[in-house]
């Protein structure tokens, strides 16, 4: 399949790149499509940027389709994050002639990226194109958690149109089903409302309020390197500090968070994708929201290139093991330590007919904090609420 046929070249003639002898930005390390016939190769790549100027899932936000060249403009001005810096750009998916034509070119594109072991940036665009990305994993048989940077939990109707308010239902109504676990990240109560949040309970899906994050960016890194796909909606992020979108709210995560759970992303093994949704550049003020999403981007290229290949699905011999007996021996949970990174998981016992396709998710990340409680002869509800979603 010639992936070339579904992107359009991007312009970056009005980005003004500073260039000096001590200074190398990434738009100099890129290998960008810029030009027909000069689309470029994926042979040995291991990251790449995706642009998708779709709109058609946020009626009330139709700008958000201009996003993804205006934050190419400040994320190219940038300096390297790391010296060997590598990695491409396919330039922006053609729109197809239907909202349904376009969405099953995204899965399409998107699952020829991951086959090849190709982590991918997405630049919506609507955060319905997150259900795109998750039908990419389904093509590959392979069984996914998402991490939602969000302020809502998008649970909508699922028998209407998709959309940014119902993908999430679109998933979860899909079968076969490929999804094992949902983590919202940063939500606010007074968006959603308690039978939505009693939802997400009942569906064993992980809920953190922002205060909750914000408090304890600890735990938002266990959720993050969780996910294998991980969808920013910048409708998370405050207006003061994200001022390009169409719904603000005068609460929510700082800039400085943003970029910090983008990094969490960047630094995890077992993530390969990431979208950044619902910007709009009409709302933004002097592109400062672009540059807070190029400066996300920036770090989660930090924490990709840094990455310690520790995640424990294969290998446990380079990690300390430690067994915590629970209720006079009753039980036993195993928790695994990273000599590499010092960061811990939590293994869920699980026999079920399904276990070689849950494998991956069965060493749940989690804190120190996490062992400890079991010291205290306490089950920590993380291993706790991915035991019921198992054996139930």
């Amino acid at each position: 399949m010639d992936l070339s046929a579904y992107f359009q070249p991007v312009s970056l003639n009005k980005i003004d790149y500073r260039e000096d002898e001590f200074y190398t930005n990434l738009g100099a390390a890129a290998s960008i499509y810029q030009n027909d016939g000069n689309f470029p190769d994926l042979d040995n790549v291991v990251l790449a940027i995706v642009g998708i100027c779709d709109g058609s899932g946020s009626k009330a936000n139709a700008g958000c389709a201009d996003a993804p060249d205006e934050i190419r403009r400040y994320l190219y001005r940038l300096a390297l994050p790391v010296d060997d810096c590598r990695f491409v750009d396919l330039g922006n998916l053609l729109p197809g002639n239907t909202p349904e034509d376009t969405q099953f070119a995204v899965s399409e594109v998107l699952y020829k990226l991951l086959e090849k072991n190709i982590t991918v940036i997405i630049l919506g665009g609507s955060q319905h194109l997150t259900f795109c990305n998750y039908k990419a994993y389904e093509v590959l048989g392979r069984v996914v958690n998402i991490a939602s940077v969000d302020s809502m939990f998008d649970l909508g109707n699922d028998a209407t149109p998709l959309n940014s308010r119902n993908w999430i239902s679109h998933i979860v109504a899909q079968q076969p089903n490929y999804l094992f676990n949902m983590s919202n990240i940063g939500y606010q109560t007074y968006f959603n409302g308690s039978q939505l949040v009693k939802l997400m309970d009942e569906l064993n899906f992980d809920a953190y309020r922002l205060g909750a994050i914000q408090a304890d960016m600890v735990r938002a890194e266990t959720l993050v390197r969780s996910a294998d796909i991980v969808s920013v909606d910048i409708n998370s992020v405050r207006l003061s500090d994200a001022p390009g979108q169409a719904e603000g709210s005068p609460h929510g995560f700082y800039g400085e968070e943003l970029c910090r759970l983008a990094r969490f992303a960047g630094v995890s093994d077992k993530l390969s994708s990431i979208g950044f949704y619902e910007y709009n550049p009409l709302f933004d003020r002097r592109g400062q929201t672009a540059h807070l999403i190029a400066h996300a981007i920036w770090y989660f290229m930090e924490g990709f290139y840094n990455r310690e290949a520790d995640f424990p699905y294969r290998d446990k011999q380079n990690y300390k093991h430690f067994m915590v007996g629970l209720n006079d021996g009753d039980m036993e949970i195993s928790f695994y330590k990273s000599k590499k990174s010092d960061r811990w998981w939590v293994e869920v016992p699980y026999e079920g007919e399904q276990r070689e396709q849950y494998q991956r998710h069965l060493l749940v990340p989690c804190t120190y904090a996490d062992y400890q409680q079991a010291q205290q002869n306490e089950v920590p509800e993380l291993w706790w609420k991915y035991y019921q979603r198992l054996n139930n």
